[in-house]
């Protein structure tokens, strides 16, 4: 089995051999659709144990797509102010010593088909077994994760080493004193942990920007913020990346970096 076809109708056929949509589904022969099926599939499927050809199979199939979509090392990136750099790309695709997921209560991942969150996007790409390790840490944990804390866990087939997942907070209406507070709690959080666990690098997407409704331009101003205060309190030698997608956001980026404030 050394193609990604070959690769990607076994794995098809091995998850919708477990059942995990209701009624009989196809696999069809449209190279496109038949990734979007299996990125769902991927997306619904419960925590539980695979077995190992399955994983020697998605590994492979995994590592040869983000390769395809192209690896960026973060020492190939100019620092924008010392420590400090900013990207914009696929965070799925960096190589650095941590990236940091934008994650739910239940640190499970997102579990709609195909949706473009980051969430579901670092677990499709990570492969099943972040789910069934993040379900384990849980349920040692015994309850949901609290805002503005983090969680390391081994980032899998992704090109990075660890991801930080950090549960960021909702904006309802206007951000409140606390909404601001929580973020930068986020971003502190995953420096510490980051840290702690000897990890050199952190790439920080947009926090709590996207479903969570917290505006991006005081997001950023919270983001730059607090990890200039924490590598200057501190000391550290860490490096971060901040990682944007949008054309907006890298602008709104931009204009925070490199400058003294």
């Amino acid at each position: 089995m050394d193609n990604q076809k070959e690769r990607r109708e076994y794995l098809l056929n091995r998850l919708l051999e477990e059942g995990q949509f209701d009624g009989a589904i196809g696999i069809p022969r449209d190279e496109q659709e038949q990734k979007n099926l299996l990125r769902a599939l991927l997306n619904v499927r419960m925590p539980k144990p695979a077995r190992a050809e399955f994983l020697r199979v998605q590994d492979a199939y995994l590592q040869e797509e983000i390769a395809r979509k192209g690896i960026t090392d973060m020492s190939d990136l100019s620092p924008v102010e010392p420590r400090i750099y900013l990207w914009q790309g696929d965070i799925t695709t960096l190589r650095c010593g941590a990236i940091v997921n934008a994650a739910n209560s239940q640190m499970l991942g997102c579990f709609v088909p195909g949706h473009g969150c980051i969430d579901n996007a670092i677990h499709t790409f990570a492969g099943v077994q972040l789910r069934l390790y993040c379900a384990e840490m849980m349920k040692r944990q015994g309850h949901e994760e609290e805002t503005g804390r983090a969680k390391i866990t081994p980032a899998f087939n992704l090109p990075c080493a660890h991801v930080l997942h950090t549960v960021g907070p909702i904006v309802r209406g206007r951000v409140t004193r606390e909404d601001r507070k929580q973020l930068a709690g986020c971003y502190r959080a995953c420096l510490e942990l980051a840290e702690a666990n000897g990890v050199q690098s952190v790439a920080f997407c947009c926090i709590s920007t996207g479903e969570f409704h917290f505006p991006g331009d005081q997001a950023a101003q919270i983001a730059v913020q607090t990890v200039r205060n924490y590598i200057e309190e501190t000391g550290s030698k860490i490096e971060v990346i901040f990682n944007v997608f949008k054309d907006k956001d890298h602008e709104i980026y931009r204009g925070l970096l490199g400058k003294n404030q």
